[in-house]
């Protein structure tokens, strides 16, 4: 498979869509952003892999008012190998008392009938800078 700038264009555009929904509250709008079978990834961060979109919803249900306040994504990366096309990206996380989280997302991305989709994501946090 060859990535258009169309389709690096879109898969920007899902990872960017996936914060304003959470920020919004559209929870049920998840499905826009992911598969339905998607395995969202927290072990890095001491959680558990959430399978599929309702697992998701009811994950940010549960935190409530410690989810962040604002998710930001930037420093995206698109790459396509052996035919599974992945996106890299950084996000912040604004709490409500202003304090930020940062971290990483790692994504496999799928093209479906309604557009590309997150099938797999892997979150990152970072608490240190890395050390030589």
């Amino acid at each position: 498979m060859t990535l258009t700038t169309e389709d690096r264009l879109a898969i920007h555009e899902l990872l960017a869509l996936h914060g304003h929904l959470v920020d919004d509250g559209a929870l049920d709008r998840l499905g826009e952003v992911f598969t339905d079978d998607v395995g969202y990834d927290l072990t890095p961060m001491g959680g558990e892999t959430l399978n599929g979109i309702q697992a998701i919803r009811a994950s940010a249900l549960d935190l409530g008012d410690r989810n962040p306040v604002a998710h930001l994504v930037t420093n995206v990366v698109v790459a396509e190998h052996d035919g599974e096309v992945t996106a890299r990206s950084k996000f912040l996380g604004v709490r409500r008392d202003g304090s930020v989280g940062s971290g990483v997302y790692e994504d496999v991305v799928r093209r479906t009938p309604d557009g590309w989709r997150i099938a797999h994501r892997r979150v990152s946090l970072r608490r240190e800078p890395p050390r030589p």
